[in-house]
């Protein structure tokens, strides 16, 4: 049976750097890391991966907990966690947790099992709060939906300055009766949202109106039902506002259903720009969001406190960008 020593000797480094290598890879060199992987993969060496946990005391594991895995824009802040996870070495174990605390705890606890290293948690929840004791000494990144004065680092956007920008787009093209279509009661991004919508309301001098904002929970079915609801008012609104890209295609479908057209008679906005927004008929306005860098930065810190390396900003603040498209025009009349 091969061992250490004879992968060392093929490879013609030393015994550490063949460990430093195997335990460790982002630490080596790139030309040092290829002639250890081919030298390993020669003498068929097959490191005993229990002991070198056990010394470390890490898995090499990340769990990221994800509210709705169907949800585009979490897919694509998976894929850039995934990116960065493989990068560094480590593993990301994905959990669905349909925003149920009792999931999220569960796989939280992998870290109290010595399971997993570390947890990213994309909804604004802290699963270390209870009933673990001394959550603060274990690691957790909170991205996207943040916890507001939570004890984690966090990685978020200015949604409330987002979603203001957007209002005031649709303001700058003349119109008056804005209809916001939102996100669900307890998320942080539907409260930021709908305050931002409102700062440019007041803002512009324009009163808001509770009959324009109506409820919903960032699905395509939310997005056809508020569209209808909308329309369906006496004075209806020349533009809407869906506070993320899935509720804006189902109002765009439920707009096309009742014979308008976008953006002649109705403009319509949502929020993600989403890889479908610039696909649909017509092209959606919205706000880009750069998901994939959730992800990266997600991992990156949480890897930084596995290894209690210093964090230079523990609250990262990403930026957005107001895409235009055709979606929106000027109000008619």
């Amino acid at each position: 049976m091969s061992n250490i020593r004879e992968v060392a000797r093929l490879a013609g480094v030393s015994v550490a750097t063949v460990s430093r290598t195997l335990k460790s890879p982002e630490r080596v060199l790139p030309e040092t890391r290829d002639k250890v992987n081919a030298a390993v993969e020669q003498a068929g060496y097959r490191p005993n991966l229990m002991a070198v946990q056990f010394r470390s005391r890490r898995t090499g594991n990340l769990v990221i907990l994800v509210p709705a895995i169907a949800n585009t824009f979490f897919a694509r802040v998976i894929s850039g966690a995934q990116q960065a996870a493989q990068a560094a070495g480590y593993r990301l174990l994905l959990c669905d947790t349909q925003g149920r605390e009792e999931i999220e705890r569960e796989f939280a606890a992998l870290v109290y099992a010595h399971q997993a290293d570390g947890v990213i948690q994309l909804r604004a929840y802290d699963p270390f709060e209870s009933p673990f004791p001394h959550g603060e000494s274990l690691p957790l990144v909170n991205a996207c939906e943040v916890i507001q004065g939570g004890r984690h680092p966090t990685i978020s956007l200015d949604n409330r300055a987002a979603a203001k920008a957007m209002t005031e787009h649709l303001i700058d093209l003349g119109h008056r009766r804005i209809g916001l279509i939102k996100g669900p009661k307890s998320s942080p991004l539907t409260r930021d949202r709908v305050a931002g919508y409102q700062d440019a309301l007041h803002q512009a001098g324009i009163e808001s109106d509770p009959q324009l904002i109506c409820h919903g929970d960032f699905t395509l079915q939310a997005g056809f039902d508020g569209a209808g609801m909308l329309l369906d008012l006496a004075d209806r609104p020349t533009a809407f506002f869906c506070e993320n890209d899935e509720m804006a295609i189902g109002a765009l479908k439920r707009i096309k259903q009742q014979g308008l057209r976008v953006p002649d008679d109705i403009s319509l906005v949502g929020f993600d720009d989403i890889p479908f927004a610039a696909y649909c008929d017509p092209a959606l306005t919205t706000i880009a969001q750069p998901a994939e860098t959730f992800g990266q930065k997600a991992v990156e810190m949480l890897i930084a406190l596995i290894e209690k390396k210093p964090i230079p900003e523990r609250h990262v603040v990403l930026p957005f960008t107001l895409t235009v498209r055709n979606s929106t025009t000027a109000r008619k009349g």
